[in-house]
């Protein structure tokens, strides 16, 4: 059945932070902390390979990467290749806000979304920390402790990297996204330990890893090109860490409990691609959010963007055989959002069988 646009912007809309002021958020985790005193190391083989990788590919925020780096903001607006032809190319601002827009206030936009980008992917990361230390803590095998731990450590690296960047080169923190937000809050209050596996090292890491590498495509500078690459080095063995562990599990579970997976893994992929429509960025600039959202959906350079942050995430629900469980409800799904076409696409790294 077609999606009615309007209401899907009704329902994005709908969805906000109640608190934008706050600064600690609790979300109850009652989660069970499983010890095992079966420590035999290797069991798992590619989960012991993995974390070897990890152990030797650790880096440095601080001594790793160069800032001295000089970072001319507004400089690096004006050279998104993706402005290249135009502001607002593709879309018809006829009797918009956006009609009035100049030079000024299109530059004004492009700073805000940088600062609203990359505050988001702060946001995300303390997610995957939170989420990395509960796995150490419930997962029930040593071999995925060992490798959950290393990720505990590349997850604050990436909390410090993004946050010192904003400080320090951006001009600007922005709270974080209500869709993102609830997604973690889910993630976080679900008490078995492989729905936090399939939502944050699956959903979430998938759409960071093909985030970052649309992002550092189109920048041009220096210094936020060399933390992306660093950070997708990371979340390439996170994301194959949570294949790994799961399509061992999912062997072992009935219909319906694969049912209820591919059913989160719908709702977790669409929260994802409703989060990234800026409303906050129209909300402080002045606009009508809810006219500045349907233009945004129309933006042809936003249909690429949102269809690419899929290219981790449909593979790798193939490898779990999510997508064709039961009666295909997944391939179903995803077929309905146009993603399909990334099933065959490579999935990062992964130790060879």
């Amino acid at each position: 059945m077609p999606r009615d646009e309007t209401d899907d912007i009704e329902a994005i809309l709908a969805v906000t932070n109640t608190d934008t002021s706050e600064v600690e958020h609790a979300v109850p985790d009652a989660s069970d902390a499983m010890f095992t005193w079966d420590y035999q190391k290797g069991k798992r083989p590619r989960l012991a390979q993995l974390y070897e990788k990890a152990k030797v590919s650790m880096w440095n925020a601080e001594t790793d990467l160069d800032w001295e780096t000089e970072v001319d903001q507004e400089a690096v607006v004006m050279a998104n290749p993706a402005l290249a032809g135009g502001n607002g190319v593709g879309m018809d601002l006829t009797g918009t806000a956006f009609a009035k827009w100049g030079d000024k206030e299109w530059l004004r936009f492009g700073v805000e979304g940088q600062n609203w980008t990359l505050s988001q992917f702060l946001h995300g990361e303390q997610g995957a920390l939170v989420c990395t230390a509960k796995i150490v803590e419930s997962v029930p095998w040593v071999d995925a402790k060992y490798f959950a731990s290393t990720q505990v450590m590349d997850e604050a690296r990436h909390v410090e990297v993004f946050s010192r960047y904003l400080d320090t080169k951006l001009s600007g923190h922005y709270p974080i996204n209500a869709h993102l937000r609830l997604l973690l809050d889910d993630i976080v209050a679900d008490n078995r330990w492989d729905m936090t596996y399939l939502g944050m090292q699956v959903m979430v890491e998938g759409l960071a890893l093909a985030a970052f590498g649309f992002l550092r495509q189109l920048t041009t500078e220096p210094l936020l090109r060399e933390i992306l690459r660093l950070v997708m080095a990371d979340e390439a063995r996170h994301v194959a860490f949570g294949v790994l562990s799961l399509g061992e599990y999912y062997q072992h579970l009935s219909a319906s409990e694969i049912r209820e997976r591919q059913e989160f893994a719908f709702e977790a992929a669409v929260r994802m691609r409703d989060r990234f429509l800026q409303q906050e960025v129209f909300e402080r600039m002045g606009v009508p959010v809810k006219e500045a959202v349907s233009l945004v959906m129309q933006s042809p350079e936003r249909l690429v963007f949102q269809s690419m942050l899929f290219s981790k995430i449909v593979p790798n629900c193939a490898k779990l055989g999510l997508l064709d469980a039961g009666d295909g409800w997944l391939r179903q799904r995803f077929g309905e959002l146009g993603v399909l076409g990334f099933e065959s696409w490579p999935t990062g790294e992964e130790p060879e069988a």
